[in-house]
């Protein structure tokens, strides 16, 4: 999911202060705790910092603050080397991108494997959850239906089909495809970044190959079928915890893990339907999957 959630945090501090929701600490953007999680500027982001405070407070964590979108990767690390912040939710195949540009690992395995020693000094990789949230490309059910059903399929019949993606797509991934799979677009569509437009022209046919994210409830809602990268084109892309050393104690670091252990790419799917479609506040998100998970005291 990539929804911008700038505006929502401060209706989040006032919704939380009025609401009596176990997990709400410290008002989100205000002072400064003990613990600070950094949240990007989508709602992935956001839900998953607070599923971290929520598991920190239970952990006996006094003071934690979930900060607004703090900007970039490289904005996010230079907090994490100052301990501004502490602590943020991250996608491993990006992050081992960031840390090593020649990287080749694509499997979840490898990907962390290979992000673990390449994170530097003063940095720690907790463990990484199932879920994962990356790029896929889909097509409409009467497509899949002929036959395209792996990118390998695809490969043979690029030829025929329009794509539309991000505006990095050709710049990063057309050579990768064209070299693994042999697949050269008759055109190439600058859409959205898995956002509505995609979704829209997928749907209407304007483009019949998109990029959405594994995550993204458009899928399912639509019946797109995704294709399966049978040569791991793109990398994994698991949700892991990275923390500048030191500021988390071995009981808060398990907490974060244990939170990692029953993070299913299907349940992270759903916790954005609720957050970006239904509109839910992301703190009863937070904690009702904690309480479903036993990651919480009993109320």
């Amino acid at each position: 999911m990539r929804r911008t959630v700038v505006a929502l945090f401060a209706g989040i501090a006032l919704l939380a202060a009025g609401c009596g929701n176990p997990l709400a600490g410290g008002a989100e953007g205000g002072a400064t705790g003990d613990i600070i999680i950094g949240a990007s500027d989508v709602g992935e982001s956001l839900l998953l910092a607070q599923i971290y405070a929520g598991a920190l407070r239970n952990a006996g964590a006094e003071n934690v603050t979930v900060r607004p979108p703090v900007g970039s990767r490289e904005v996010v690390v230079k907090a994490l080397q100052d301990k501004s912040l502490s602590v943020v939710p991250d996608y491993s195949g990006n992050l081992l991108r960031y840390f090593d540009k020649e990287t080749q690992a694509t499997t979840p395995q490898d990907v962390y494997a290979q992000l673990k020693q390449k994170v530097p000094s003063g940095f720690e990789v907790l463990e990484q959850a199932p879920a994962e949230d990356k790029d896929l490309l889909v097509v409409r059910k009467e497509l899949a239906d002929s036959g395209i059903r792996t990118f390998s399929d695809l490969g043979k019949r690029c030829g025929e089909f329009v794509f539309g993606g991000p505006g990095q797509w050709s710049s990063r991934w057309k050579d990768k495809i064209e070299t693994l799979y042999g697949c050269e677009f008759a055109e190439i569509r600058t859409t959205d970044t898995g956002g509505p437009v995609t979704v829209a022209a997928l749907k209407s046919g304007d483009i019949q190959v998109a990029d959405l994210f594994s995550t993204s409830s458009s899928i399912a809602a639509n019946g797109f079928v995704p294709l399966v990268d049978d040569k791991n084109m793109f990398p994994a892309q698991n949700i892991v915890p990275l923390v500048a050393k030191g500021t988390l104690s071995p009981k808060e670091v398990d907490a974060l893990n244990r939170v990692s252990a029953v993070l299913t790419t299907d349940e992270l799917t759903e916790l954005n339907v609720q957050f970006s479609e239904e509109k839910r506040n992301p703190l009863d998100v937070a904690e009702e999957f904690l309480r479903r998970h036993n990651l919480l005291a009993p109320a």
